[in-house]
Formats: structure tokens, sequence, C-alpha cells
């Protein structure tokens, strides 16, 4: 059977330089190459390919994620380094713009330079039982 080892994580840039500046300076992902096709980092042991095209729609929902230990204190980092987080219609976010889902993980989105909806999530402590768990439980 075939071993499929560490995942390779692609979006779009339109704008190479821009993104480079992005993905390096602003998440601290190490440049690596660019290969001509794409940009590519090391985004803290995984690859990260940021393919180069001469036209693209961005998707109108998260296309990559980082999951982080304290969420608080990532947003306020890259807010530091001018990264502008999110907010959404219809959603609960506190002051930093972080949404806490129902069964207790934490999400705050960021775009970059083309318009990639990009999330940071924390997930929930493991001693807050699911929500379906809370459901289930007798009263």
């Amino acid at each position: 059977m075939v071993t499929l080892n560490k995942i390779v994580a692609f979006v779009v840039t339109t704008w190479p330089e821009q993104a480079t500046v992005f993905y390096r300076d602003k998440l601290g992902f190490k440049f690596v190459q660019d290969d001509s096709f794409a940009l590519v980092f090391d985004a803290h042991g995984s690859r990260l390919r940021v393919v180069k095209m001469k036209e693209f729609t961005p998707a109108g929902y998260t296309v990559l994620g980082w999951e982080v230990d304290a969420i608080e204190k990532a947003v306020k980092e890259l807010n530091g380094r001018g990264v502008a987080f999110e907010r959404f219609e219809g959603m609960a976010q506190d002051k930093l713009g972080i949404w806490s889902a129902p069964g207790g993980s934490r999400v705050a989105w960021f775009k970059d330079p083309d318009g990639n909806v990009l999330s940071l999530s924390q997930p929930p402590p493991r001693n807050v039982p699911s929500v379906d768990a809370r459901r289930r439980s007798p009263q």
C-alpha cells in the first residue's frame, strides 16, 4: 500500500512579489525557491506552493488554515505585522475578530494579497465536552 507522507498545500497568486512579502514577512514562512511555476515556502515543516497564474478569482471560503495553541496571541502578533482580520456579518466575533464555534473551537479569518481566505483555529480544550455530548448527557 502506498504511504501518503507530508501534505503539500497550494494557493494561487497573480501578484508573486506581494505574495512573497506576505507569506515570508507577515506569516513568517521560509522562502525556499521560485521554480517559475510557483513560489515555494517551508510553512514550519509543511510545503506551501503559491502557484503563479495570470488570472484568478479567489474562492469565497477558507482555502488554507493553521492550527494555533493560543489564538488571541497569534491574532495580535499577526495584526502587529500588518495582517487584517475579517469580520463576517451574522457571526458573533469578538473584538479581535475571533469566532467561537458551538463545539468550542475558535477561528479567525484573514486574506492574502490575492483575496484567498486563510484562517487560524484553536481547537477546544480537551476537558470541554462537545455539543453532541452535552445534548446526550442527562440533565
